[in-house]
């Protein structure tokens, strides 16, 4: 294979990766706390010594990870404990690139253009509406169905990083996540200042539009020309990833499974192909649609059925008719039961 054509395939296949910044904050904390971290990294494919080195890691061992120590540590909304105690500061240049901006407007569109610096599977997009700026956040690369903590980590520190510009606590109009949440959600409402929706088409924060000619409160022209600079040389400098087909087609089943609406030909108007190239596609990589479905069904269930949710909720969540259908699957899965799996020790 040429050279060329060698570097070309090996950017369109490579796993996306982050800073790994949340993982560090998250096993420093798991050491506070006496726990020994060792098999939580070793079940993830991370070490300490990658961690340490601020290397840049893979975004599923990132989200894997964090599951494990929002376990460990008790913490069901660990995402939103590291973003609170985050120095923005360490985020590095894309935070002094908006923080050296003129006027907030310049920022938000700075940290858009910039965002992949952070994580390649990053990607932020901003819409108006009106008079509604959505700043929308999406991921390539991997499955967004695997992640809560991550990206609610992520929609809190950019809402921290719009406060901290203008000096003023920005209110959002609407925060949303793709993500499922059950239970109490007061402690996100309050750090977000609003209603703050799940189970949503899109992971995005909305602002008034007229917050866009405030001014940056530690502007400066010379140091932002500078972090401009840099940071295009940044992005040159980092391969993109491209979304692999299995993670497209996964990430809108997801989406599609609570409203019962998760068929392929429903899938293929999403992901904007004919349902034939749309199964043509498939069936080049060795998937059948039916089993790339149940695959993500069995993988939500056991998550779901790790965060207590009851088996009727996690039944309609899964896009099943009936309860006696998800019993039926999951004991097909797994040889047990939703409440067996539930308090099987090695579930735990």
């Amino acid at each position: 294979m040429p050279q060329a054509l060698r570097t070309t395939f090996q950017r369109l296949t490579a796993a996306p990766t982050a800073m790994g910044l949340a993982s560090r904050m998250a096993l420093s904390r798991i050491k506070q706390e006496n726990i020994d971290p060792l098999p939580l990294l070793k079940r993830t494919n991370l070490t300490q010594a990658a961690l340490h080195e601020r290397k840049h890691i893979s975004i599923a061992s990132q989200i894997n990870f964090l599951s494990e120590a929002s376990r460990a540590l008790n913490d069901e909304w660990l995402g939103l404990t590291l973003a609170k105690q985050l120095d923005l500061r360490e985020i590095g240049m894309i935070y002094y690139v908006a923080a050296s901006s003129h006027l907030f407007g310049d920022a938000l569109r700075r940290i858009v253009r910039y965002g992949r610096v952070v994580s390649d599977a990053l990607e932020l997009r901003v819409d108006q509406q009106g008079a509604t700026l959505h700043l929308g956040i999406s991921y390539s690369g991997f499955s967004r169905h695997t992640d809560r903590h991550q990206a609610e980590f992520v929609a809190l520190v950019l809402l921290r990083i719009c406060r901290k510009l203008i000096g003023h606590r920005i209110v959002p109009v609407a925060v949303s996540f793709v993500h499922h949440r059950s239970g109490n959600a007061a402690q996100i409402r309050s750090l977000f200042d609003c209603d703050v929706q799940f189970d949503s088409q899109a992971d995005a924060l909305s602002f008034d539009m007229t917050w866009l000619d405030r001014p940056v409160v530690d502007g400066d022209p010379y140091l932002n020309e500078l972090m401009v600079k840099l940071c295009e040389e940044a992005i040159a400098s980092r391969a993109s990833n491209v979304s692999p087909f299995r993670t497209l087609v996964e990430n809108n089943i997801a989406q599609l499974l609570p409203h019962g609406e998760a068929s392929a030909s429903n899938v293929a108007r999403h992901i904007g192909v004919s349902e034939r190239t749309f199964a043509r596609r498939l069936a080049s990589e060795g998937i059948s649609f039916g089993g790339l479905l149940d695959d993500l069904r069995r993988e939500l269930a056991i998550n779901y059925l790790r965060q207590d949710l009851q088996a009727s909720q996690i039944a309609w969540l899964l896009g099943f008719r009936q309860n006696s259908s998800f019993t039926h699957a999951c004991r097909r899965w797994t040889g047990k039961t939703p409440s067996e799996l539930r308090h099987a020790q090695e579930f735990r």
